[in-house]
């Protein structure tokens, strides 16, 4: 082989290995760009961002993640609301971790009963309440969470009563918030935790619209590249 067919090679070999729509952490891609995506946390600081008792986060970003673990509240949340949309977002946790992504919050005082929460959490199993789950309503139907200590890829999808799950590019979550249309009801046996006024709420009346957030629930859990693509 001569010298110059080599060094074509080894350049083809080059480049082609390097994903040309690549972007680094907390940025977006130009194909992130072009499609309408926004950039939800700057890697920096939580500018856009609030507990739910309004207070500043207290917490630091750590090495270009935010980490909502003594944030000052319950939750942190971005200060625009969402309705129809798409979340992503990589998401590391500790050995032992229970923690979750809130979703369409209608009441920040209360986001327990008035927001939808996908779990986040160390274990291997597959019920309501392990990683990737719809928590208290839906269980997960696989746990693909690479363990603690390793980055998930996490990608939440809201339209209109649907919501889905995808835990490292695989499905294992799904609802229609329209099949539960009586007060108590979710996909396994039992009551769920939803209640306003010591009664169990409905599903199907829950808001379409909300803020999104992560949850402070005494672990430490690291995220990095939250971004959102609104939907119509």
């Amino acid at each position: 082989m001569n010298k110059r067919l080599f060094l074509l090679i080894a350049y083809t070999c080059l480049f082609t290995a390097i994903p040309l729509c690549s972007a680094d952490d907390n940025q977006l891609t130009d194909q992130e760009q072009s499609e309408g995506w926004q950039l939800l946390f700057n890697g920096k600081d939580y500018d856009g961002w609030k507990c739910n008792n309004g207070k500043e986060v207290a917490s630091e970003v750590f090495d270009g993640s935010m980490q909502p673990y003594k944030s000052g509240g319950y939750l942190i949340l971005h200060e625009k609301t969402f309705g129809n949309f798409v979340l992503k977002c990589d998401v590391k946790m500790p050995e032992s971790c229970n923690s979750g992504i809130f979703l369409r919050v209608e009441d920040p005082a209360n986001p327990v009963h008035t927001g939808f929460e996908i779990q986040v959490a160390s274990g291997t199993g597959t019920s309501c309440h392990d990683f990737g789950a719809i928590y208290d309503l839906v269980p997960t139907t696989k746990n693909v969470s690479k363990g603690p200590g390793t980055w998930n890829r996490v990608e939440i999808k809201c339209l209109g009563p649907n919501i889905s799950v995808t835990v490292n590019d695989e499905l294992v979550c799904q609802m229609n918030a329209d099949e539960f249309d009586l007060p108590g009801e979710r996909a396994i046996d039992g009551d769920h935790k939803y209640k306003l006024d010591g009664k169990s709420r409905v599903i199907k009346d829950f808001a379409r619209t909300g803020l999104l957030g992560f949850q402070d629930h005494g672990h430490p859990v690291w995220y990095k590249n939250v971004k959102v693509l609104p939907l119509p």
